[in-house]
């Protein structure tokens, strides 16, 4: 084919081409120009082939997710910052909390209002029944069929249960296995002692990251052990996710997070905790373990006969500050978080600008960024 082009050049064909005179000047002429049209038609064809695949290209990097997380103790206003920046953003909100996954425990777990529900779409609330275990793999397999497939830039994921959100934004191998009652009991007749002995022989990495004490982490590894014949270590560690991820926490002082605690203890009581505990203990029995949680145990307790209702306020907010002392423990151990005060004066927008940079320099042509006032 590329003949062709140099014969063109050959100066019998120039002469033949420009001789008027010549019998055949106009044929050859009106070959050549056909075959250049020919030439030309291609390369536009080449030309549309390769911007329909930039085209695409840009696409497929665009509909990458892109994930803000929202994390901290509890008590520190997470859930009403991330619905204010859900608005601004046009955006939906994930949530990362172990228990509000579960209906009806509604006022405990200070889940969001139906109102709040309405003004935002919120994901991962409601999603089984109180009798049902839920698993840290199931939690990761729906978190992350939301994030692929809800077309929203950025999605927040927003909570307090640390392992969580760890398990989406470092992508945690967990194992498939379910827990396994019966299998557990079986064990801990045996006692922890020879338990640990057990792990120490069939899962040597395992056990020098548990502690000997340690019997729940100790039944896990033997539970997946026996059921997989893979030691539990083999099937561990992360995969991290290739979409950015921008993680804000929200820090408090102690003496300010005792009193937002305080505050929203009563708040829950005033709201109604008490009648919902005893709802939940006349449908479920009082051997619900959800009612051996925070908030619910000692309302439970309470109502049992077993302290006064003053007791149980005293008791919640002593174990709420011992809990978000553990949260803050374990968000600080990240150092991917950004930090934010949450006593800072225009706190909103001081994460909505850290954000809208954050996505600018991301260079995504499918995002819209807004500056705040």
């Amino acid at each position: 084919m590329s003949g062709r082009w140099v014969s063109c050049f050959n100066p019998t064909y120039v002469d033949l081409i420009f001789n008027s005179t010549h019998p055949l000047s106009l044929t050859v002429l009106s070959f050549h120009c056909s075959l250049i049209t020919d030439y030309c038609s291609l390369i536009t064809d080449y030309c549309s082939l390769i911007t329909d695949y930039c085209h695409v290209a840009s696409m497929t990097t665009s509909s990458l997710p892109i994930l803000i997380v929202i994390c901290g103790a509890t008590a520190t206003g997470k859930s009403s910052l991330a619905l204010q920046l859900a608005e601004k953003f046009n955006s939906v909100i994930l949530s990362a909390d172990s228990r509000q996954i579960y209906r009806e425990f509604n006022i405990g777990t200070a889940k969001p209002s139906l109102e709040e529900c309405e003004r935002i779409p919120h994901y991962l609330i409601d999603i089984c029944a109180p009798q049902d275990n839920f698993t840290l793999a199931q939690y990761q397999e729906q978190a992350e069929d939301l994030i692929n497939n809800l077309h929203y830039s950025p999605l927040f994921l927003v909570g307090g249960t640390g392992l969580y959100i760890k398990s989406i934004v470092k992508g945690l191998k967990i194992p498939r296995v379910s827990p396994q009652p019966d299998l557990r009991r079986q064990l801990q007749a045996l006692g922890q002692s020879y338990l640990y002995q057990i792990l120490t022989q069939v899962d040597e990495e395992a056990a020098k990251k548990i502690h000997p004490h340690d019997q729940v982490r100790t039944l896990r590894a033997l539970e997946v052990f026996y059921l997989t014949g893979k030691p539990i270590s083999s099937q561990q560690g992360e995969n991290p996710p290739t979409y950015p991820i921008l993680q804000i926490g929200l820090d408090c002082s102690p003496e300010s997070l005792d009193k937002r605690i305080t505050v929203r203890t009563h708040q829950m009581i005033a709201k109604g905790l008490v009648a919902e505990v005893q709802n939940l203990g006349d449908k479920y029995g009082w051997d619900l373990p959800l009612l051996q949680t925070l908030g619910y145990a000692e309302i439970k307790q309470y109502l049992l006969g077993e302290i006064s209702l003053e007791q149980a306020i005293d008791l919640i907010i002593l174990h709420t500050r011992q809990f978000a002392k553990r949260q803050r423990t374990w968000f600080r151990a990240d150092a991917d978080i950004v930090w934010f005060p949450v006593d800072k004066e225009n706190l909103l927008k001081s994460v909505e600008r850290k954000i809208i940079l954050f996505l600018e320099g991301l260079s995504r042509p499918d995002i819209k960024t807004h500056h705040p006032d």
